[in-house]
């Protein structure tokens, strides 16, 4: 599931545009100001940043400058009011990769997105199928399979499994679980994460014999083939 950080400090602009785009199967992150914008971009992996220019603290030109200086690559679309020439000018020179004035339609900008996604090798090149002994999970179709048998997943299991096989032999906290695929809202009080584990080894694990997903008691969880 490719993860997106929308940085806007107009509450309705940013949860009107998360909900768009998590009905397009999108993960999403919202920070409200540059300087939280800046953190998760920093801590985290975005596939994308969408970030308005007028921002309070850092605003969106010198939050792409930061990054940029940071050797922080992930694409950055600008929304912003400010549409003159030299406005947009000043917006690639700061290291964005593409520009949206508002007011926008959402269809257009979920096509800028797209597009960006397409041609960012990142994103284009990662693993459109990944497998681990005989799980293969295929990103493009949505699909799970095991020793040649389709598994049936939740969107939210799905993206739980494919953080899973992307980091193989890794342990994976609770936290880390929960902020990567739940997002960083998510309340860490909860089981879910439990819960949705166990999910996934009953589909994944339990009809055959060797097991994928194991507990590091104290630590978390990791995938490996041993």
């Amino acid at each position: 599931m490719q993860r997106i950080l929308i940085i806007e400090d107009e509450v309705k602009t940013a949860q009107s545009i998360r909900q768009g785009l998590e009905e397009q199967q999108y993960k999403v992150d919202i920070a409200y100001d540059g300087e939280m914008g800046k953190r998760l971009a920093t801590r985290h992996k975005f596939d994308l940043i969408i970030s308005d220019i007028i921002l309070p603290g850092i605003n969106g030109i010198e939050l792409c400058r930061q990054l940029r200086a940071e050797k922080i690559q992930t694409p950055v679309l600008m929304l912003t009011a400010l549409s003159t020439v030299d406005d947009k000018v000043e917006g690639f020179e700061s290291g964005a990769d593409d520009y949206l004035p508002k007011p926008f339609e959402f269809k257009e900008l979920l096509a800028r997105i797209r597009a960006m996604l397409k041609r960012n090798p990142q994103t284009n090149t990662a693993d459109r199928e990944i497998t681990v002994a005989d799980l293969s999970l295929n990103l493009d179709n949505r699909k799970a399979t095991r020793g040649g048998k389709e598994i049936e997943l939740t969107a939210r299991e799905f993206a739980l499994l494919e953080f899973f096989m992307r980091n193989v032999g890794r342990v994976l906290s609770k936290v880390e679980i929960a902020e990567r695929v739940w997002g960083i809202d998510f309340d860490t009080g909860t089981n879910v994460v439990e819960v949705y584990i166990n999910y996934l080894r009953k589909k994944i694990d339990r009809e055959f014999p060797l097991k994928l997903i194991h507990t590091q008691f104290g630590m978390g969880y990791i995938m490996k083939e041993k």
